[in-house]
């Protein structure tokens, strides 16, 4: 057997791939990213009265906004229906198989469903479909074609603009992923401005880690009425100095017959009327009248960025005039909020 050598007999040789290095990667992912805020803005631009219909079916519901979708818009489906239910509006994700095999079940006539589908016509969402139809549960849709099963049998429909996929083959969901991802932001942050919901609500749904740290309010971290230094402005300041060495938290409030707390004294205010007479003067003669105070309802964090511009070292905290605890610097720096 004769092996040639011909070199016009041997196959094409490969072509070698296009330089790859630190800049090309760099340059693709900035392609990526541009390609991906043009659709949002693009997207920002065409929000109408779909959206505000969306909003206020979804304020309407008793129960749960319940989210499905298939593969990647499963995905966005799940961190959708995740930040509904952190920012106040219960929310759950079904899957559209498991729908099929029971799960539908878990959707109930107080809820809304809201189904994404970029092609509109994702075969596995026909039960959750016609369950919404049979029991009249408000259908919410985000698709890419209005023109489409699931569009046509929405109530109300979100349409993504018609938008080129990030990916270079203009086939992997990536543009349109982002889009779902960002009109399900928009629907939560919407419904957080419609119902009031703030940070303390916040922090009830937040308890755990470092944004339940930051959101934890004064009331948490303040010490209650039988550790805080009070006295009544008639008080001689050689009595109202033993409380404020006692208690220690280098002050001591003033309060009137009623109770209110109406000054405050200080190192400060000590030194400032430093005489051989201060210990016979009243807490009412030294103190300094109407003191910054905080609300127990506020956020620790700020109540320490209070502390912290004016250069003090406590704040008491008042409901209704009335004095009701005291924070001290240390009690924030010990809960992390550094």
């Amino acid at each position: 057997m004769t092996i040639s050598t011909d070199l016009d007999d041997a196959p094409e040789a490969i072509s070698e791939s296009p330089p790859w290095g630190p800049a090309e990667a760099v340059t693709a992912g900035r392609q990526v990213l541009d390609a991906e805020s043009q659709a949002l803005a693009r997207l920002s631009e065409t929000l109408d009265e779909n959206f505000a219909a969306a909003v206020e079916a979804i304020a309407d519901i008793k129960g749960h906004v319940v989210l499905t979708g298939m593969g990647k818009s499963g995905h966005i489906a799940r961190k959708i229906a995740a930040t509904l239910a952190s920012t106040g509006t219960p929310a759950m994700y079904v899957h559209p198989g498991e729908a099929s095999h029971g799960d539908l079940g878990m959707i109930t006539s107080d809820d809304a469903i809201l189904a994404l589908s970029n092609s509109g016509e994702t075969a596995e969402l026909n039960d959750i479909v016609e369950h919404a139809a049979r029991f009249r549960i408000p259908l919410l849709a985000i698709v890419g074609r209005p023109k489409s099963t699931l569009g046509n049998s929405a109530d109300v429909i979100l349409v993504l603009p018609n938008m080129p996929e990030a990916c270079p083959n203009g086939m992997a969901p990536t543009t349109s992923t982002t889009m779902a991802l960002a009109i399900g932001d928009a629907l939560a942050v919407a419904l957080v401005v419609r119902s009031g919901f703030n940070g303390v609500d916040f922090r009830m749904l937040h308890p755990g880690g470092n944004l339940g740290t930051r959101l934890r309010t004064v009331s948490d971290l303040m010490h209650g009425a039988e550790h805080m230094p009070l006295v009544m402005a008639a008080m001689p300041m050689a009595d109202a100095l033993l409380v404020m060495t006692t208690k220690s938290f280098g002050c001591v409030g003033v309060t009137n017959d009623e109770g209110n707390l109406i000054g405050i004294v200080t190192d400060g205010d000590l030194r400032r009327h430093m005489a051989p007479d201060l210990l016979t003067m009243s807490a009412g003669e030294v103190m300094t009248p109407d003191p910054k105070v905080i609300g127990g309802r506020h956020l620790a964090a700020e109540a320490l960025w209070v502390m912290s511009t004016r250069e003090i070292t406590s704040l008491f905290v008042v409901e209704d005039g009335r004095p009701v605890g005291i924070l001290h610097l240390h009690d924030c720096l010990r809960a992390g909020l550094a």
